[in-house]
Order: structure tokens, then C-alpha cells, then sequence
């Protein structure tokens, strides 16, 4: 199927064929028949891909910040190519979509109905319930492309509060502009729109507005007065994109004594204290579609908010801009400036330059039986493989997948057959980077591939036990990027399905591999073999400054990332457990106590393990942590003397006999090394590079330690 992408570091917009994406509970795959181009924010969108590395910084002076503070811990190299992979990410263009529903996810949306959604524009979208609204029989589709951009338009009228008879003035008079002074019309208030363009103005009279042309030098402060009748305005909403402050001052100045100012474009936000303090005038920021909008619990998890409590949420808002078309109370097909079929989306993608463009549509025609069919597209040469070949199939396309894992195994010298996602952007996107012969989004196919014989998961955490045990019963070789399992029930399903490959294929046993890199980092071995002069108990401290992450990222979700302890800290218990190289025999574990503003303890912990060999160490897993400090440090205590480890680049030895310091220009915690062991296990036909009891242990382990801190 086709879908529009943009290259964030370059601001090419470009027609992609993808694979469907799959089905998912709670979520509709709809076929697209109309989606509409949002002028604004795409074209702020391309511009800001357009624009150099200097005027991206510029743009966000935060990011700045936070790449400065990478490279003192983690290098320049490293901060650099972190960098390019985010700037790398494709940006699926976008939000304003209608179809029709092809798979219902389980909701209460019927197969064959009409709906609108934010679904980005392609051929096939999947959109969570909350963001969908069922089309009213008398509304046609190109009209219902405008419901989403519509609804931005009708929260900023929400937060304004106008009541009948109200004067309010609408600042800037593209798309959403005129529809906010349709919706007040609508709302019987008296409206004023304000713009540089004679014939958006011209289309605000049409919709009963008065307006003040700037092209024509008209006075908007002394026009306001007027139209306010002396009085001052109600409510003034800023519907323009610029970077001026004027939009804001102005509003101020046309507003009656605790008028209202309400900010839905983009605008210079330098504040006059003089121009709100002695009118008491108030000043509020609305958000996109309305209640629920980037809450991950009622966007993608479907949790509504209940209607006695917020009667106007997203979805709500949306039934409520097409009821208003269904009524004829608002009307938009005066904004339809550009219609373009779907294949030849680049073009109208030209018309953003035109900044008289106002409604760009874009229509769709293929047949949705056959787009939901193909779910997988070959986007390289097919190869031919030798019987000694290492050939993948990759789960998961992310970050953390495409920068680091996806490389590591290309390097290594693996074959690289199929990239599976679950929206099919990805997959092809780092697939065609990475030289892979197809992009998928059915895992049943990829496991039934037999020119497949190792599969790589790097999925989100709750999939890994389902997907390791359907890739084990295919009799795939599996890596697997922690964590492997999150609970005991999941691993004891991994223990009896690696077991049955075992019994059943003695002679070509499949391999299970965990991601555990860390210790087979460069230094790691070093100090390994440092410490292997020794006999005596060994004693652990290390440190891993993780930073915080929001707890409604989904790694703090324990159904879906099972938290931190589990996801992150795992990579320590098994560094621990590698070094110490001995049986853990227990452990004791605590964590920061409920507290005002902790939203989250689990994060600030630390955990001691005892070893059959006498060994003991402590892991500090720590996200209340500076920056500033080392994010990763690990000390061992043995011989009398100390090693101490800083973010995988220093290694230093106190009273160490043999050894002083060691220092790796960029920071390396042993990625490529690990996915090279587990590649040369393959082709040697050796067993994993971990042993399976090994890694069952320390999953065990981290299940146990995370279970006692949620006590």
C-alpha cells in the first residue's frame, strides 16, 4: 500500500509502498478513501527538514542542551550517531483521514461504516478507537476529511467560553482560522477575522464575519473598538503561524476589561505583563483536539474519560464538528482549494509553497481486499543462500533495533531476509537502509520462511516470551534483546518450548540468546581477565544513573515493559553474575518509599546479590540522578586493589599490580561483540555464548527482585 513519509533530516517528502499493518485489539484498520493535508503543520513540518543543522538547533534549544550533556558522558562520536538516528526516523505525514472500517479491533465501530480518524495519510491505517468517529449518513467524505482539523478549531472555542451575542475576534484566517469563525457564527457570537490575504478574508464574510484586511493597511486595534461597539472584544482566538509577538499584544489591546486570549497557532509567546496586568485579562494555551489528547491511557489504551466528569473529550469533539456538518451549521467545501489522487501526492505537497492554498484533499481508489493482503513488500535483490549462512529475520524496527542491533548482526555477517514491524513504516524504511530483501508485517509468514534460521526480537518487552516460544517452535535460532520474559509463568513457557527443541533436535539444537552486551564490552573482558588471578571472593558496586522517564512511558507500565528493573536493570544482574562467575545465591532489595511528587520507586532502588563462591555486590539503579554524572560506574573490590569502570570508555586500577588505566576514544558496551559470539555460535555449530541456565537464572532473578519491590 502507499504512504506519504518525510525525512526529518532532509525534508523530502516521499510516496512509499509499505505493508499493511496488522490488526490489533482496540485499534480499526481503516481503507482510506479521502484524507485532507493540514497546510500548517505540514508545511512547518517540511520546512523545519528543510532547514540546516544550525537552524534545527535554533528550533530547539532544548535538544541543544541535551546533546551537550551526552557527549561529556558518552562521547562525540557516540552523542553523533545518536543524533543522525533520530534525525533518521521516518515521520509518517498526516491527521486528517476517512474510510472505512475493514477491522474493528473488538470495538463497538462496525465493518463497512464510514469513520474519520487521525490515521496519517495512506492506503491503510490503524487508528485506536478514541480517535475515531463514526461518518453521519448526509455528510460526504471530502467535507469529513476537515472533522480532525475542525475539532483543533472547536477546543480553542471550548477554553474561549462565548456565549450568544459575544464579540469575538479570530487572528489569522487559514483553515483552522475559518472554521473557528464558522463554529462561533454557529455559536450566534458576533465575529471579527483578522488577516494579510484578501481572499481569505473575502471567504470569512461569506461565513457572516467583519474583517480587517492588514494587506490594506486597515487598523485592527481601532477596528475591534469599533466592532466591540466601544466596549472592547470578548475573546480574541489566534488562529496565525508566526514567530512575531504582535498577534498576543494586539489581543491584549482589542480585549474588554477580563477578556479572554486563547492561543491555537504558533505565535511569539513574549508577554507584555502592562498589556494583561490592568485588564486582568486571561491568557490560555489550547491543546490540538481536546480532552484525552496525548494520554497514552485514552488514546491508545481506549480508557474514556467518564462523560459526567469531561463532556467534551477528542472523540467527542469530533462527533460533535460532524453533527454540525450533518446540520449544515458549518460548511467546507468553500475550503477545498486542491484535489490530487493519492499517486500523485508530491505535487500537491507543491502547492504548500502557495500560501493562498487553503483545503488540499487527497483521494484514494485502490481496492482495500487486495491492499489488506499484502503484507509483505520486497524492497531489495532476493539472494541465494548458502547452507552455512546465518540468515535473519528481525522483530521490531525501533531505535534501539535500527541504530544499534540491525548494524551489529549486518557487520557480523549475517543475511539479512526479512524486517517485521507492526505499521510496516519501519520495515521498509531501515529495511531499504539496511539492504534487507523484504519488509513484513505477518510474523506467521516470516517463521514459516525456511530460508530463515535465527530471528532476532527486538519488540516492546511484554511480546518477547510469546514471540521467542513461536520462533523456538519454529526451530529458529533466537536472540533476544532484554528482557527475555516478564514474569514466571512466560519463562517456564520458554523453558518447555527450548526444552522440546532440545529433545527433538539433539544434534541441531536451536540457540537462545539474551542481549546481555555488557559483558562483552572490551572492558568488561579486561577486567575479567584481571580478575581472574584471583580466588577470592569478589565484592561489586555499580551504579547506573538511568535518568527519569515519565511513568506513562510504556516501559513503566508493567503489563507492557514490565518496569525498569525487569527492562534495564537485568543487563546488571547479569553483568554481576558474569563477573563474579559464580551461582547467585540470593538477594536483598529496597527501594525509595512512597513519597509526595514520587510518581514512581521502583526506578530508585538497590539490590544486593550473594554468590555461591562468597562473592557479594550491590547494584544502585538509580533515575533521581544528575546528568552531569557518570550515568554508568562499576567498582569491583578484590586483591586489595580496585577497579573502577566509568561509562564503558575509562577503565582505572587502584593499587592494581599490572595495570593502571585504560581509555577507548568512544564509548563501547560491547553490542557488536555480542551479536558477533552469537553468529559464530551458529556457524561453528557451538552452543550459545550464554548458557541457557545461566540466562534463565538471571531472569528468574530480575522477575523475583522486581515482584519484591512492588510489595
Amino acid at each position: 500500500m502507499k504512504q506519504i513519509l518525510q525525512n526529518i533530516a532532509n525534508g523530502e517528502t516521499q510516496l512509499v509502498e509499505i505493508p499493511c499493518p496488522q490488526a490489533k485489539n482496540g485499534e480499526l484498520l481503516i481503507s482510506t478513501t479521502k484524507s485532507l493535508v493540514s497546510v500548517g503543520t505540514e508545511r512547518m513540518l517540511i520546512d523545519f527538514g528543510k532547514s540546516g543543522w544550525i537552524a534545527k538547533a535554533r528550533s530547539q534549544p532544548d535538544k541543544v542542551k541535551m546533546v551537550l550533556n551526552k557527549v561529556k558522558t558518552d562521547g562525540l562520536i557516540t552523542t553523533i550517531d545518536t543524533v543522525r538516528s533520530k534525525l533518521d526516523q521516518p515521520l509518517p505525514l498526516g491527521y486528517c483521514n476517512v474510510g472505512i472500517v475493514q477491522s474493528n479491533g473488538g470495538t463497538h465501530f462496525k465493518v463497512g461504516k464510514r469513520v474519520i480518524s487521525n490515521g496519517n495519510h495512506a492506503e491503510i491505517v490503524r487508528v485506536p478507537q478514541n480517535l475515531c468517529a463514526e461518518i453521519p449518513d448526509n455528510v460526504d467524505d471530502e467535507s469529513a476529511a476537515f472533522t480532525v482539523l475542525a475539532s483543533i478549531a472547536l477546543q480553542g472555542i471550548r477554553i474561549a467560553n462565548p456565549t450568544i451575542g459575544e464579540t469575538v475576534v479570530v487572528t489569522g484566517l487559514g483553515l483552522i482560522g475559518l472554521i473557528t469563525v464558522q463554529i462561533l457564527r454557529a455559536n450566534g457570537c458576533r465575529v471579527l477575522g483578522i488577516d494579510f490575504d484578501s481572499s481569505k478574508c473575502e471567504l470569512a464574510r461569506q461565513f457572516g464575519a467583519e474583517t480587517v484586511d492588514l494587506s490594506k493597511d486597515e487598523d485592527p486595534i481601532s477596528v475591534a473598538n469599533s466592532f466591540s461597539r466601544g466596549r472592547g472584544v470578548d475573546a480574541v482566538i489566534i488562529t496565525a503561524s508566526t514567530k512575531s509577538n504582535e498577534p498576543v499584544s494586539q489581543a491584549a489591546n482589542m480585549c474588554r476589561k477580563r477578556g479572554r486570549v486563547v492561543l491555537v497557532g504558533v505565535v511569539g509567546l513574549e508577554l507584555s505583563r502592562a498589556d494583561f496586568y490592568e485588564k486582568e485579562i486571561s491568557f490560555q494555551v489550547s491543546c490540538s483536539y481536546g480532552p484525552g489528547r496525548y494520554d497514552s491511557d485514552y488514546e491508545d489504551k481506549g480508557i474514556d474519560y467518564p462523560i459526567g466528569f469531561v463532556r467534551w473529550t477528542e472523540q467527542r469533539n469530533f462527533e460533535a464538528v460532524l453533527d454540525l456538518m450533518s446540520s449544515g451549521a458549518i460548511n467546507m467545501q468553500p475550503l477545498i482549494s486542491h484535489r490530487f489522487e493519492i499517486d500523485d501526492a508530491i505535487d500537491a505537497y507543491k502547492c504548500l509553497d502557495d500560501r493562498s492554498s487553503l483545503g488540499i484533499l487527497l483521494n484514494y481508489s485502490s481496492s482495500s481486499e487486495e491492499l489488506l493482503a499484502k503484507k509483505v513488500v520486497k524492497i531489495g535483490s532476493a539472494l541465494e543462500y548458502q547452507a552455512q549462512d546465518v540468515v535473519c529475520g528481525f522483530m521490531g524496527g525501533g531505535n534501539y533495533a535500527s541504530r544499534v542491533l540491525i548494524p551489529a548482526f549486518k557487520s557480523a555477517g549475517a543475511k539479512l531476509d526479512t524486517l517485521l514491524t507492526s505499521g510496516g513504516v519501519n520495515s521498509v524504511h531501515h529495511g531499504k537502509k539496511n539492504e534487507f530483501v523484504n519488509a513484513s508485517t505477518d510474523a506467521s509468514q516470516m517463521l514459516q520462511n525456511t530460508d530463515i534460521n535465527t530471528v532476532v526480537i527486538a519488540t516492546q518487552h511484554n511480546l518477547h516470551a510469546e514471540q521467542v516460544v513461536s520462533a523456538l517452535n519454529a526451530g529458529k535460532n533466537v536472540f533476544v534483546e532484554k528482557p527475555l520474559a516478564l514474569s514466571h509463568s512466560e519463562l517456564d513457557l520458554i523453558e518447555n518450548a527450548y526444552n522440546e527443541q532440545l529433545s527433538n533436535n539433539a544434534a541441531n539444537q536451536c540457540r537462545l540468546m539474551v542481549g546481555y552486551n555488557r559483558r562483552f564490552a572490551p572492558h568488561i573482558i579486561k577486567m575479567k581477565s584481571l580478575l581472574a588471578s584471583s580466588s577470592e571472593p569478589k565484592s561489586f558496586i555499580m551504579t547506573m544513573n538511568a535518568g527519569a522517564i515519565p511513568s506513562d512511558h510504556w516501559t513503566q507500565d508493567q503489563a507492557i515493559g514490565g518496569g525498569r528493573i525487569i527492562g534495564e536493570a537485568c543487563h546488571y544482574i547479569d553483568l554481576m553474575r558474569f563477573l563474579a562467575g559464580s551461582e547467585i545465591t540470593g538477594f536483598t532489595a529496597t527501594c525509595m518509599g512512597a513519597a509526595a511528587g514520587v510518581e514512581v520507586t521502583e526506578d530508585k532502588a538497590s539490590i544486593t546479590l550473594t554468590f555461591k563462591d562468597g562473592s557479594f555486590g550491590t547494584i544502585h539503579y538509580l533515575a533521581n540522578g544528575g546528568k552531569a554524572f557518570a550515568k554508568e560506574r562499576i567498582e569491583v573490590f578484590a586483591n586489595h586493589g580496585v577497579l573502577q569502570l566509568d561509562n564503558f570508555r575509562k577503565l582505572e586500577g587502584f593499587d592494581w599490580s599490572g595495570f593502571r588505566k585504560d581509555k577507548l576514544n568512544s564509548q563501547d558496551k560491547g553490542q557488536h561483540t555480542c551479536t558477533k559470539a552469537f553468529i559464530e555460535s551458529i556457524e561453528s555449530g557451538q552452543s550459545s555464548p550464554i548458557s541457557f541456565d545461566e540466562i534463565m537464572e538471571v531472569a528468574r532473578i530480575s522477575v523475583d527482585i522486581a515482584e519484591s519491590l512492588r510489595k
